[in-house]
């Protein structure tokens, strides 16, 4: 008997589900050592995005005997009598692996609320501060595919955990004994409606809204959890409730209308454009939450009557003008990560304000410093908050779409779009232009390949422009961590940061080319050829 089939069985006595035990034993009885070695020759790590993997038998897999170690680990650090609110989504096992939290949890001798249905991540994250708990936890894959779930973890500030947190649960997993030899607890609270989704959104009607309500939106939760909370949520605040695409409107773990549950992949939005563009329709604003609703993606009419999906950092900047211009905090801070546009730094010039820069990850985002009003990343992450500050400390897919609907009501008001508020603003501060290249890769090795190269033989040109400084992010910085990256300056204004994915098997490039601004639709579309050619080359430099 090998090793692997040693760990196998050893796995295999503990776990208490039938369909990866079943799984199991299938492998073991037909000699699959590429499937035990997919299984068993590694692990999920956890770190500070938590658990997230494909659903399976083994330690390299999501799955009852995975998530039971997981909260034995953070049952371990936080010692008993704490509060920890679990919550989950509509992906598939993650009522089960909440259910099982909370059992190993109350166990061990931790108070636990557990979530009484289906809530988007952020409903979580708001609750552990509403609650005063100690931690959270959130049974979610976020975008993944359908295959995989995760699992996160806040601690009680209501973010997600950093450093050394991470490293001191991940010890403690390691240390974790037998799952079936775990005290399981079975008294835990049921959290309500009431309890945790009504403050949850009394909380986002404070928000900065504005006044003017009348707008027309289409709406997709992506067979996610966000349309039932957006739904009440534009219903409380005053708007007409969104048209929702029919058949993405109940969660489906499956996904069965989408390749990949994410709004920034291709073909995702195409059934809320369509219904959008719909003569019986005619909305003036598209919505769209990823499965758990943290994020938030838009389009918006133009004036030919098609419609134009922004960016994450076109809509970044529409938020924040907003929210600097709504607000009279003093010492007001606003933050983005190091691969969002350089704009919101410009908007908080000229009204005065403090901005920071962080690492990517809304965990970083929510350390970036006191008085912080309002949050940002170019992947459709934004945490809007007003003078009393933000009510959710991660990213917010319901909030945010609230306030860009508040944003689009009060440019309808005016006679105008939101791409009219965009290039008002490409006028006033120049157009910062931005773009992805993103490679996925089948085998991880590519990527560490890649940036070996790239760090042994650096560009120096990218785009035709001049690649006039290089950061290493590994090496990190007063202002930054470490962190696997590199960053380009170009001469003329613009940057390009490279980067591994933290939840993918993406090697990710961030493009930005800064233009002053005559005539915008000439400015456009010389920038919209200035990033092909950044990408051109970067695909070159990368062989990828």
């Amino acid at each position: 008997m090998n090793d692997l089939t040693t760990l196998a069985r050893e796995w295999l006595g503990q776990d208490p589900d039938p369909v990866t035990r079943a799984e199991l034993e299938s492998l073991l009885e037909s000699g699959d050592d590429d499937g035990l070695t997919d299984r068993f020759g590694t692990k999920l790590e956890f770190g500070t995005a938590g658990l997230r993997g494909e659903l399976g038998a083994g330690p390299n897999r999501m799955n009852r005997v995975t998530v039971m170690r997981a909260a034995a680990g953070l049952a371990s650090v936080l010692g008993p009598g704490r509060h920890v609110v679990v919550g989950y989504d509509a992906r598939h096992n993650s009522d089960v692996f909440a259910r099982d939290t909370a059992a190993v949890l109350t166990g061990a001798g931790l108070t636990v609320s557990l979530m009484g249905g289906l809530y988007p991540t952020p409903v979580l994250a708001f609750a552990v501060r509403h609650l005063k708990a100690d931690a959270g936890v959130m049974v979610t894959a976020s975008h993944n595919p359908p295959r995989d779930n995760g699992y996160k973890v806040y601690w009680g500030d209501g973010a997600q955990i950093i450093p050394p947190v991470d490293a001191e649960i991940s010890a403690a997993i390691d240390a974790a004994g037998r799952v079936d030899e775990l005290p399981l607890g079975e008294e835990w609270a049921i959290l309500s409606a009431r309890d945790i989704l009504t403050p949850y959104i009394e909380a986002l009607i404070s928000l900065p809204l504005g006044t003017a309500r009348e707008l027309r939106v289409a709406y997709t939760p992506l067979h996610g959890v966000g349309g039932t909370t957006l739904g009440q949520a534009f219903m409380q605040a005053g708007f007409a409730s969104p048209m929702s695409v029919g058949v993405q409107s109940r969660p489906d773990p499956d996904f069965p209308t989408v390749a990949f549950p994410n709004p920034e992949e291709p073909g995702a939005m195409d059934l809320a454009l369509e219904l959008a563009s719909a003569s019986a329709v005619s909305a003036d604003l598209v919505i769209a939450n990823d499965p758990d609703a943290d994020r938030c993606a838009v389009g918006a009419r133009q004036a030919d009557g098609t419609f134009r999906m922004l960016t994450g950092d076109e809509v970044g900047g529409l938020l924040a003008e907003h929210v600097l211009r709504s607000t009279s905090a003093p010492d007001r801070l606003v933050a983005s990560t190091i691969v969002s546009s350089s704009l919101l730094g410009r908007i908080a010039e000229a009204y005065g304000v403090r901005h920071r820069e962080t690492l990517t990850g809304f965990k970083w985002i929510m350390k970036a410093g006191s008085g912080l009003i309002f949050g940002y990343e170019e992947a459709l992450g934004y945490s809007v908050g007003s003078d009393e500050g933000l009510p959710v400390h991660d990213k917010d897919g319901i909030g945010a779409a609230l306030t860009v609907a508040g944003i689009a009501a009060e440019a309808k008001q005016r006679g105008l779009s939101l791409t009219d508020l965009l290039d008002d603003q490409a006028l006033r501060y120049g157009l910062h232009a931005t773009s992805q290249l993103s490679f996925r890769v089948d085998d991880l090795s590519q990527i560490t390949g890649a940036m070996s190269r790239l760090r042994a033989d650096p560009p120096v040109e990218l785009g035709g422009r001049a690649v006039e400084s290089i950061d290493d992010l590994a090496a990190g910085s007063p202002d930054l961590p470490p962190t696997d990256g590199l960053r380009y300056r170009l001469s003329g204004g613009g940057r390009v940061v490279i980067r591994p994915s933290g939840t993918e098997p993406k090697l990710k490039c961030y493009l930005e080319l800064v233009l002053p601004v005559t005539e915008i639709v000439a400015t456009r579309a010389a920038a919209a050829e200035q990033i092909e050619a950044l990408k051109a080359d970067l695909r070159e430099a990368l062989s990828l």
